[in-house]
């Protein structure tokens, strides 16, 4: 069983292999400027697949696999925020012409911009979701908390699996729906169930190991960061933090949405978010 709605028929799925021995189950799906979308902490392409619904009609999107999720493979880590932004950059070169647009999430916003400051010449426009400069507060103490319990050889029950990350990655009023409950719960036992701890640590030490903060003041590229106001895990100041810092920024802020609100809660609402500013683009 997918952990999130498939993709449609008219996807299509490859296989990238790159200088760095990293193997990337890639999907694509659509026609028009092309946008990559790179997926989140413990996510696979699959968290985009409402998004590509929504935007493959007027652009070609692009997602992949990231290290330490879904079925690529990559060196053994300690991985850092440099090599998941040469992981991008390979794709943007084999499935985008070696320039594109590139939007992420959560450790995909961080991706973001990454990949933005690291190779500016292949970034068109950066729109990183939910996003940071620099984690800290108590983002960094969470996060360090679930690595740490990790790593002590704990492991959740699966009864409190869904209860446990549920509650930050939505908003109150999404989890007081009863049918969208149901969905969350049953997706969020599975995703953190059969989810290697090891993977999750490898991928959150990048994030708090990586701070841009003084890359971006000179970052070329033009940013829009999106930002969600219920958002518990990445809050609207910690976003707004990069749009101030990069010289081209453009700050949103989407009421009523949590972290993790465009994958099942309003898909809609961001994809409407992400055509405005692909068209104003």
């Amino acid at each position: 069983m997918a952990v999130f709605p498939g993709f449609s028929p008219r996807a299509e799925t490859h296989r990238l292999e790159t200088a760095e021995g990293v193997s990337m189950r890639v999907v694509t799906e659509g026609a028009g400027p092309d946008v990559v979308f790179v997926p989140g902490g413990d996510q696979t392409a699959e968290a985009y697949s409402q998004q590509f619904a929504r935007l493959s009609g007027r652009y070609r999107c692009i997602a992949y696999d990231p290290r330490g999720a879904g079925e690529t493979t990559a060196p053994a880590p300690p991985w850092t925020m440099a090599d998941y932004a040469r992981d991008c950059a390979a794709v943007i070169d084999a499935f985008a012409g070696g320039r594109a647009v590139v939007t992420g999430l959560s450790l995909g916003g961080l991706v973001t911009q990454a990949t933005a400051i690291d190779f500016p010449g292949r970034v068109r426009l950066a729109i990183p979701i939910g996003t940071a400069a620099y984690i800290d507060g108590f983002t960094r103490d969470w996060m360090q908390a679930e690595i740490d319990l990790r790593r002590a050889g704990i492991r959740l029950p699966e009864y409190f699996l869904a209860p446990h990350y549920a509650a930050y990655a939505f908003p109150a009023k999404a989890l007081g729906d009863a049918a969208l409950w149901a969905q969350i719960k049953e997706s969020y036992t599975i995703r953190f169930r059969d989810r290697d701890p090891q993977d999750t640590i490898d991928q959150w030490q990048a994030c708090l190991d990586f701070d841009c903060r003084e890359a971006l003041k000179t970052c070329p590229v033009p940013f829009h960061v999106i930002a969600f106001s219920e958002d518990v895990q990445t809050p609207p100041a910690m976003c707004r933090v990069v749009a101030d810092l990069v010289p081209d920024g453009t700050f949103h802020e989407i009421a009523g949405l949590g972290h993790v609100s465009m994958v099942r809660h309003r898909p809609e609402v961001v994809a409407a978010t992400l055509l405005e500013i692909l068209d104003g683009a």
